[in-house]
C-alpha cells in the first residue's frame, strides 16, 4: 500500500529574503489560523519530514504552504527537487496578482505542483466569496485541469454552489470542513450539513488532522464513527487521508494507524484509496 499524506506544512524561519507576512512576523506559529493550538515555534522542513515518513512508512506527501509565506511557494518547490518522488504541492495562489492570469495557465507546468490550495478563514479571503471577482478563477482551473483543495468551515453552502456551477472543477474540502476551535461531538454537531455534499461527484473531502478534532486519547474512539460516516458518504474514492502532522495530538505513526489499524471498517481496497490512492487518482499523481 502507497500512504500519501495529504497535508503537511512545510516552513523556513523568517528571513529578509524570503519573508513571512508582516502580521506573522514575530508571533508564535499558527499555520493559516487552521488550529486552536499553535503549531511549533521551530521551522518544519523537509529534511525533519522525510525522515519521519521513513520511519512511519508513509511513501509521499502533499506539501500545503502555509498562509504565513503569502502566495510564495519556493520552500516547497526546493523540497520537490530535493526529494525527487516524495512530494507533490498544492500551490498558494494570489488571485489579486496583476499577473494572476497568466500564472493560472501555467500554473501546472511548474515541477511537483499539482493544484492549488485556497483558504478562505480569514476576512481577506472570505470577501472572494461574496461576490464575483474569483469567477474567472474558478472557471479557469475547471478548464485547466487544476485540481483546488480549500479550507472553508462555515461557507460550506458556498462550495454547494461551486460544485454545482463548475461540475468539472475538482474540488477537495480540507479537514472536513470541521471548525478549527471545535472539539468532540461539538466539533461534528453540523456533520449532516458536509454528507450532503458528498452528491456532488467532483468532490472530494480530506480526512486531515483527524486527532486534533478529539480531547479523548488514542485511538480517539470518541470520533471513529464520525469519520466512518464521511468516509462512507463520499466513498473512499473520494476520501482522504492526511495528517497536518505539525499540529497533531499524537505521534504521528499513531495518525497513521489510526486509519490502517484501528477502524475496522476501513480494510483492502477500500483502506487503500483512503490512504493514497484516492489523492493519487484525484490529483493525476500516480504513484511510480
Amino acid at each position: 500500500m502507497v500512504i500519501t499524506d495529504a497535508q503537511v506544512h512545510l516552513w523556513e524561519a523568517h528571513r529578509p529574503d524570503r519573508p513571512w507576512l508582516p502580521e506573522d512576523v514575530g508571533h508564535t506559529v499558527i499555520i493559516a489560523g487552521e488550529g486552536a493550538r499553535p503549531h511549533r515555534e521551530k521551522p518544519f522542513e523537509a529534511a525533519e519530514m522525510t525522515e519521519l515518513m521513513d520511519v512511519t512508512g508513509v511513501s509521499r506527501a502533499i506539501i500545503v504552504p502555509p498562509s504565513m509565506v503569502g502566495s510564495k511557494n519556493l520552500t516547497a518547490l526546493e523540497a520537490v527537487q530535493n526529494y525527487p518522488g516524495r512530494y507533490g504541492i498544492m500551490g498558494r495562489f494570489d488571485p489579486e496578482d496583476p499577473n494572476a492570469r497568466a500564472l493560472l495557465e501555467t500554473w501546472l507546468t511548474q515541477p511537483g505542483m499539482l493544484g492549488i490550495r485556497m483558504t478562505f478563514h480569514k476576512a481577506k479571503w472570505s470577501r472572494w466569496l461574496a461576490d464575483s471577482s474569483l469567477d474567472w478563477f474558478w472557471a479557469g482551473c475547471e478548464r485547466l485541469g487544476i485540481p483546488v483543495m480549500v479550507l472553508m468551515s462555515e461557507q460550506l453552502d458556498v462550495l454547494d454552489r461551486l460544485a454545482t456551477r463548475y461540475p468539472d472543477l475538482k474540488l477537495i474540502l480540507d479537514h472536513m470542513g470541521r471548525k478549527s476551535a471545535l472539539r468532540d461531538d461539538a466539533c461534528f454537531a453540523d456533520l449532516d450539513i458536509l454528507l450532503k455534499l458528498a452528491r456532488h461527484k467532483n468532490l472530494s473531502v480530506k480526512v486531515t488532522s483527524a486527532p486534533g478534532y478529539s480531547t479523548h486519547p488514542y485511538p480517539f474512539k470518541n470520533i471513529q464513527l464520525y469519520l466512518q460516516r464521511i468516509i462512507e458518504s463520499f466513498g473512499p474514492e473520494r476520501a482522504m487521508w492526511g495528517s497536518d502532522v505539525s499540529r497533531l495530538p499524537c505521534t504521528y505513526a499513531q495518525c497513521v494507524s489510526l486509519f490502517t489499524e484501528e477502524m475496522s471498517f476501513l480494510k483492502g481496497k477500500d483502506l487503500e484509496m483512503v490512504m493514497g490512492g484516492a489523492l493519487a487518482k484525484v490529483l493525476n499523481w500516480p504513484a511510480v
